[in-house]
């Protein structure tokens, strides 16, 4: 795909393997990680485990949205690099009632997560404001 502001890149890439602990939070270990290991480009492939305390913002929206409880962890996708996160959750609460949103900090490991990262090692992804958007939206490179 090659579009006039957006393209295609092909890239080798690196597995990591991570479990957080209880009372770990999923932002800041996920950033820590692509810090410790310089981290240029990354994806995440998947991810299960369960929250105690949840905090996104929904589509569109100013403010968080919060909780405590006991909620599965169905989603977590998104980039990821040194200088940049771009996360999204989805959770279930007990009923099996899904919720997702943009992954803020605080959001407390309850049991476990297992969590798969795909580095693509020939790549870099940076974030510069989008004429288009007016947010800082990815940009991907060649190494």
């Amino acid at each position: 795909m090659k579009t006039k502001d957006s393209f295609a890149q092909h890239s080798t890439s690196r597995i990591y393997a991570i479990r957080l602990r209880p009372g770990e939070d999923l932002k800041d270990c996920l950033e820590k990680f692509a810090t410790e290991n310089r981290t240029k480009a990354a994806v995440i492939i998947t991810c299960v485990g369960s929250l105690g305390q949840y905090n996104l913002r929904y589509a569109n929206q100013k403010e968080a949205c919060s909780g405590k409880g006991h909620f599965e962890i169905v989603s977590l996708v998104g980039t990821l690099s040194e200088s940049s996160a771009h996360l999204h959750l989805s959770i279930s609460d007990e009923s099996g009632i899904t919720t997702g949103g943009h992954l803020l900090d605080k959001n407390i490991i309850y049991t476990t997560a297992e969590i798969a990262i795909a580095e693509l090692t020939d790549l870099i992804f940076d974030r510069q404001i989008d004429e288009t958007s007016g947010y800082r939206e990815l940009q991907i490179r060649k190494k």
